[in-house]
């Protein structure tokens, strides 16, 4: 039997909750030790309220207490995303096997920081890149079946797109723009479809034309007058599980003076060949038009694939011949949140070398801040790194990261 991992979890929300389980299930011996969180007398009820007889993480308050007293085998940083940065880097000082959520940091400032630190015992939260649908078209492309990929059309019609404006994603000043919140993830996968190719210039604009209006700063769904009838409302009948009307709502009003958040964004990206990618983002569509995927498009083929119906065409130029394949099952990110415990558990074990290296996120993260600077100055923006801080060039390949892209 291999020996227990200690693991300890920075801000203990949602996403860290779900990844706790996750890496549970791809190890039974991993036991959640710690919790530094503002928050850990609330989460002492709650868990102890969940299952009284759970045999409770010792909760911190502050992350460097924690991470002093405890002797860890791996973290998860779950913060709000300002703080990814300054977390990750107490994590890496003691070299400490590292889960690190997106954004990798909301700054150049935080970019940098990361840069000089840096550690290969990072796993950035791209569960995109281990997908089925994405590791499937990886190993087309690298067949050769449609060729070298000369253009990309990638497009994200976010459905559940109110949580970026009746949430605290709503403070703009938080998120810093919703490249950074979900294009991170879209444009990590485009560069590890393209080889990791490295991006050159990128371009960008965004709009905001749905999610703002004129009703005061703070005001919630439940107070609001037009709850009944605001199609953003928990209480519309339109909702799958509509609440009653005399039951609070946590929700903010998506059309408020304080909404924060561009609501659609495009970017075309140069890479270093010359071919480009153009990219799309909004998050006003709903149910059945949701979409999230990709066309890539080479001189012999044409893949193209979706999340949301989780299927992927190969569609070849010079016969009329369709391959489809199809995933029946409903995971989480495609399967994506498995494969990153899993290889999760291995650096931790050190049988692995990362998937999803602290590298990638940085470059990705770099990308989201350019194209946010490019739709601010309406100008296309040089990807790189300022000279003060000399590039180093991206990380070969992993032999582990090519098993990922063939076998799917």
């Amino acid at each position: 039997m291999s020996s227990p991992i200690k693991l300890g979890v920075i801000g203990f929300g949602e996403r860290a909750r779900h990844m706790v389980r996750m890496i549970q299930a791809q190890d039974p011996e991993a036991r959640l030790t710690a919790i530094a969180d503002p928050q850990c007398d609330a989460l002492r009820k709650e868990l102890l309220a969940a299952d009284p007889a759970m045999d409770l993480p010792r909760f911190y308050q502050d992350a460097d207490e924690m991470l002093d007293t405890e002797v860890l085998d791996g973290v998860i940083i779950g913060t709000r995303c300002s703080l990814h940065a300054q977390m990750a880097v107490k994590v890496m000082a003691r070299d400490i096997a590292l889960l690190l959520e997106k954004p990798v940091g909301t700054n150049l400032d935080d970019l940098m920081t990361l840069r000089a630190a840096r550690s290969s015992r990072v796993v950035v939260s791209f569960p995109l890149r281990l997908s089925r649908l994405v590791r499937l078209a990886r190993q087309i492309i690298d067949s050769g079946k449609i060729g070298v990929v000369e253009h990309v059309q990638s497009w994200n019609n976010v459905p559940y797109g109110n949580v970026y404006f009746q949430t605290w994603y709503r403070d703009e000043a938080e998120t810093q723009g919703l490249f950074l919140q979900k294009a991170t993830h879209d444009f990590d996968y485009i560069n590890y479809l393209l080889g990791d190719m490295r991006p050159r210039v990128i371009s960008a604009m965004t709009s905001k034309r749905v999610f703002r209006g004129e009703h005061p700063a703070g005001l919630r769904c439940m107070d609001c007058a037009e709850k009944k009838v605001c199609f953003e409302s928990p209480y519309h009948p339109s909702r799958l599980a509509p609440i009653p009307l005399n039951q609070p709502a946590k929700e903010m009003c998506a059309f408020a003076v304080d909404t924060g958040n561009e609501d659609s964004g495009s970017a075309l990206i140069e890479y270093e060949s010359g071919m480009h990618v153009a990219y799309s983002q909004n998050f006003y569509a709903r149910n059945k038009a949701a979409r999230r995927g990709a066309t890539l498009i080479g001189y012999h083929g044409t893949i193209e694939f979706d999340w949301y119906p989780e299927r992927l065409k190969v569609y070849l130029h010079h016969s009329d011949q369709v391959e489809t394949h199809e995933f029946g099952t409903e995971e989480a990110h495609g399967g994506g949140d498995a494969m990153l415990a899993a290889n999760f558990v291995g650096v931790i074990r050190g049988t692995e070398e990362s998937v999803s290296p602290l590298e990638k996120g940085l470059t990705s993260a770099l990308m989201c801040l350019k194209a946010k600077e490019s739709a601010a100055t309406h100008r296309f923006q040089d990807v790189q790194w300022p000279a003060a801080y000399p590039e180093r060039a991206l990380e070969v390949e992993t032999e582990r990261e090519m098993e990922f892209a063939r076998v799917v």
